[in-house]
């Protein structure tokens, strides 16, 4: 059926007057944007409209269907001989969950597609922590994603370019025009691909606190809300769990170093807070998808969800036993007093690793694997004076001066223990 016929300015006008855009409207300018028909420009406009006057619940799943309907849609359903069900972080500093989780969820008998991206700025993406392996590929055909999921369980890769294409599109132009922020764009975004991925379940992991987007719990709610919405809508079982990115999740931040983490957690180790929440969104995850007499715990501790890892990274070409590859330079940062230490800032420790070459700045841009932040404390933990309190590692040390600038800004120090409080790590659940 051909969408009615429209113009630009016409639908830039109704938003920026507050109006609420027709089924019609959204349907026209989401495909003309997709074939070029509306320019940049003009989407750019309408994209801060939306930033500064918001949509209607209406608005934002007819929005997602548009950006769905620009590409393919996969399903799993017919051709996978169990259950599926995904996650979704909204990005957060140290936040490398989805590695340790999608192997012991599908170690538990449900299969997990896991569409991943890159990352942008002071939030590390998944892929870029993955390429860190030797060998490991992140393209995959539908066909061999389909086969992986079947033989393995688990998949991890990246998006193919059939896939909500008018996402693409639009993601590159919020980067860049400040409109990033806005909740109808960020939610039909994310729930557009996960949609169109065809997984039965999603489980939605939405960051709160300084080192997220959402830096206010309402903010974080209204958009765990309105995701959770989308899904339902669309016929996925979909929950989400607000979580703390007051300060960085585990004791890394940067792509080897996390992957290291990561397998230290698969291995029945790793710091107390990684394996919470991967053990959290396991059980939701499993739950979505109608598995409720496995205990991930379980899986992690009979080496099963190791087993896992080790042949969806084999599967997708990597070498799970080569060493990860270390940065060439160090330097260690030491504790500026004594006592318990009370803040370690996410974003202060996401922007240091970012500066050390663990992001990047454009898309473009390569990312040394090597690179990061390693923490030797965490909020809570008696320091001394002088003692080392992070590691900072680069291939370039010209570096470490940018990175260093403002890292110890993030850093409290206080005298009286009994004054720290600790933050819980998963806030609220939405459903």
């Amino acid at each position: 059926m051909m969408a009615e016929r429209h113009d630009a300015v016409e639908v830039i006008v109704a938003k920026r007057d507050r109006g609420e855009l027709s089924d019609s409207q959204i349907d026209w300018v989401v495909d003309a944007y997709t074939r070029g028909v509306v320019a940049d420009e003009q989407m750019s406009s309408l994209a801060m409209a939306i930033l500064l006057n918001g949509m209607t619940r209406r608005e934002i799943a007819r929005w997602t269907r548009a950006m769905i309907d620009s590409g393919e849609r996969m399903d799993f359903s017919a051709s996978l001989s169990r259950p599926t069900a995904d996650k979704h972080s909204t990005g957060g500093v140290g936040d490398k969950i989805t590695l340790p989780l999608a192997p012991l969820v599908a170690a538990c008998g449900v299969a997990v597609p896991q569409l991943s991206g890159r990352g942008l700025g002071h939030t590390g993406g998944t892929l870029d922590k993955l390429e860190s392996i030797p060998g490991w590929r992140a393209d995959l055909s539908n066909e061999e994603m389909l086969r992986q999921l079947e033989d393995v369980g688990a998949v991890i890769c990246a998006a193919g370019a059939g896939l909500a294409p008018a996402d693409k599109k639009l993601y590159a132009l919020r980067d860049v025009t400040g409109t990033v922020e806005a909740i109808p764009l960020i939610a039909s975004s994310i729930m557009s691909k996960k949609i169109a991925e065809g997984t039965g379940a999603l489980v939605l992991d939405v960051k709160v606190g300084t080192g997220a987007f959402m830096k206010e719990l309402d903010r974080a709610r209204e958009l765990a809300e309105t995701m959770v919405a989308l899904g339902t809508d669309a016929g996925v079982r979909t929950v989400a769990l607000l979580t703390d990115m007051s300060t960085p999740l585990g004791l890394t931040a940067g792509n080897a170093l996390e992957v290291r983490e990561s397998v230290e957690v698969l291995a029945g180790g790793g710091p107390a807070d990684v394996v919470e929440l991967t053990l959290a969104l396991a059980r939701e995850m499993l739950t979505a998808a109608g598995v409720t007499d496995v205990d991930p715990a379980d899986r992690l501790a009979d080496g099963s969800a190791m087993d896992t890892w080790k042949a969806m990274v084999r599967a997708q070409d990597g070498d799970p036993d080569a060493a990860l590859p270390t940065a060439r330079e160090s330097h260690v940062v030491a504790a500026p007093a004594s006592g318990v230490l009370s803040r370690l800032d996410a974003m202060a420790v996401g922007m240091a690793a970012w500066r050390l070459g663990a992001g990047r700045a454009r898309k473009e841009d390569p990312v040394q694997a090597g690179a990061g932040v390693e923490l030797h404390a965490k909020p809570g933990d008696p320091v001394t004076e002088g003692q080392p309190l992070m590691t900072l590692h680069t291939d370039d040390a010209a570096r470490f001066e940018r990175a260093l600038d403002g890292l110890l800004d993030g850093v409290d120090v206080t005298a009286d223990a009994a004054s720290y409080t600790p933050r819980p790590l998963v806030i609220d659940r939405v459903s």
